[in-house]
């Protein structure tokens, strides 16, 4: 009975989007040039999307500029220097002009429809850890902020992701227990410092944690600070491990001017590219 309900259920949401498609044609979200279907992009906005892939760092995820740069254990100075609290953090694309396009409107313009390609994109650059992930969980908004916003990007990202990996989605594991000043103009210390003790786990949720794996979910990494500051309380907690995925990677801006003259050579078609665009 529940089958037979499923699969009509599922008729009738195709037929309405060919429905809706001829009567408005879906349009890509970047640039706003007609596409075939929703939840995507046109050729040209994807093909302007910097993609990570291998070089990059072991810990962090962030890109690295030439292929001989570093071995596939390597780290990037920060993580050499202070490695994060999670295991591994990747990122789907550099967060770049590009990647704006897609992240703002996604985050402050109540664009939600955007979170499956974004979350599309995020589970083909960390289908690794998606596959180890016993439990995927967003970091949390403030309440006030929530409010105000009437929705949680992250939590839009991470249920997707579940969805996606067939794995369970907790959205209300972590809770931030006090509002903490816009992060953007904030130096890395400066963004430590905000998040330390910004954070809590909800009691009901934390034998439910115990002896997991994690998947943290965000949109965009900086600095790694509130991803670390939510790692920290979750192998506190008595996780057995953490990983974090996000959207959008920034780079480290004391390794932008290599990164720059790396991702030129890929432009060019120069031997040692680091990053690959492949139109889905």
């Amino acid at each position: 009975m529940w089958d037979r309900l499923h699969w009509l259920s599922q008729g009738l949401r195709r037929s309405a989007g060919i429905v809706l498609d001829g009567l408005m044609p879906p349009c890509c979200p970047g640039c706003g040039a007609p596409v075939h279907g929703i939840q995507g992009l046109c050729a040209t906005c994807f093909a302007a999307l910097t993609f990570i892939s291998a070089p990059y760092c072991a810990r962090c995820g962030l890109p690295f500029a030439l292929p001989n740069a570093a071995s596939p254990a390597s780290a990037c100075p920060a993580c050499q220097t202070r490695p994060p609290v999670f295991q591994r953090g990747r990122a789907a694309f550099v967060y770049d002009e590009a990647a704006q396009r897609l992240i703002l409107p996604f985050k402050h313009s109540d664009r939600t429809e955007l979170a499956p390609l974004l979350g599309r994109l995020m589970a083909r650059a960390a289908s690794p850890l998606l596959a180890e992930a016993d439990l995927i969980l967003p970091v949390p908004l403030h309440r006030s902020r929530l409010a105000a916003r009437r929705y949680n990007q992250a939590a839009l990202l991470a249920l997707d992701l579940a969805r996606r990996a067939g794995k369970p989605c907790a959205v209300d594991a972590l809770l931030r227990r006090r509002a903490t000043v816009p992060l953007g103009n904030l130096s890395a210390a400066g963004r430590h410092r905000e998040v330390d003790m910004a954070f809590a786990i909800r009691t009901a949720m934390r034998q439910r944690l115990q002896g997991q794996r994690l998947l943290i979910v965000d949109d965009v990494m900086t600095s790694g600070a509130t991803l670390n500051a939510c790692a920290k309380l979750l192998l506190l907690a008595g996780a057995a491990g953490v990983d974090a995925l996000v959207a959008a990677r920034v780079p480290d801006p004391r390794l932008r001017e290599d990164w720059q003259i790396g991702h030129a050579l890929a432009e060019a078609g120069e031997p040692g590219k680091s990053h690959h665009r492949t139109h889905e």
